[in-house]
């Protein structure tokens, strides 16, 4: 009977499955960038042919995928790796997911299209803490996004409302984004979908400055540590 693994040996042996999946994702993101660079090929091909717009139509289609799972390959390289914050004192929380929102109106984003409106309610209280706000920015955009979307499978045209308050007891910011109807499990601990996996990369950045991510059925919620 082979002996078990002593805890040690098991996280390394953890540890090197974690260093070979990121290198394969790694790979893999690789090769689908190089089909990518074919396909770009040959829709100007066929753009110079004066193809039938359905197979112009097709490539495009190929092409968008291929994208959208390099995307996601990319963000799961991220999440593989350690997270390295560079934090800064004093970040206003309120003016940083502010920004975030308002780069929404940029129509060249590529976070797909958002049909619905963030209401950002004020917050009650100071919101400074030390943060890396360029980190903190992408966690707070993934999971803005992620949330619209989930409220949109149930009301296209919406509005998302979010709360931001703090907790002077406990020292913590909390930010809230409410009106999901119905959540039935934890987008913040879930790999199915491009939304849930920026979720879940968003859950471990906020994990990394001290703070949570959780949801229940109706919100999703997040607690970080205020003060410098």
């Amino acid at each position: 009977m082979k002996p078990l693994l002593t805890k040690s040996e098991d996280q390394d042996s953890l540890q090197n499955l974690g260093r070979a999946s990121v290198q394969i994702v790694h790979d893999l993101k690789n090769q689908l960038n190089g089909l990518k660079l074919y396909a770009t090929f040959l829709r100007r091909r066929m753009e110079k042919s004066d193809r039938p717009s359905d197979e112009q139509e097709t490539v495009a289609k190929l092409m968008s995928g291929l994208e959208r799972a390099a995307s996601d390959l990319s963000t799961l390289v991220q999440y593989g790796r350690p997270i390295e914050l560079k934090k800064q004192p004093g970040v206003d929380l309120h003016k940083l997911l502010r920004a975030v929102l308002s780069s929404f109106a940029d129509a060249n984003r590529a976070t797909g299209q958002l049909t619905g409106v963030f209401l950002l309610d004020p917050p009650s209280g100071s919101l400074l803490g030390e943060f890396d706000p360029v980190q903190l920015s992408e966690a707070l955009k993934f999971i803005s996004i992620g949330a619209m979307k989930i409220r949109q499978a149930v009301e296209k045209e919406s509005t998302l409302q979010i709360t931001m308050q703090s907790d002077e007891s406990r020292l913590l910011a909390i930010i809230e984004w409410l009106g999901l109807n119905r959540l039935d499990h934890d987008p913040f601990s879930s790999f199915v979908g491009s939304d849930e996996i920026r979720m879940s990369l968003a859950a471990k950045i906020i994990g990394e400055h001290g703070g949570t991510a959780a949801h229940t059925a109706n919100s999703l919620c997040v607690r970080l540590p205020l003060g410098n």
